[in-house]
């Protein structure tokens, strides 16, 4: 993700504004991503426990 914040900085700085805003889309979609990961090993915690009661 450094990596991705280091070309966005350069290229608002050389005026690249396209280049800047497909940056940001990128990191967007990213961003979506870590949070469904989150939600689905919240998902897997939960269902590995209420199976646990289950038995």
């Amino acid at each position: 993700m450094t990596e991705e914040l280091m070309d966005l900085r350069t290229s608002i700085l050389e005026g690249r504004y396209m280049d800047a805003l497909a940056i940001v889309d990128e990191l967007e979609v990213i961003s979506k991503q870590a949070v469904l990961r989150n939600i689905e090993s919240f998902l897997i915690r939960m269902l590995i426990h209420l199976i646990k009661n289950q038995v």
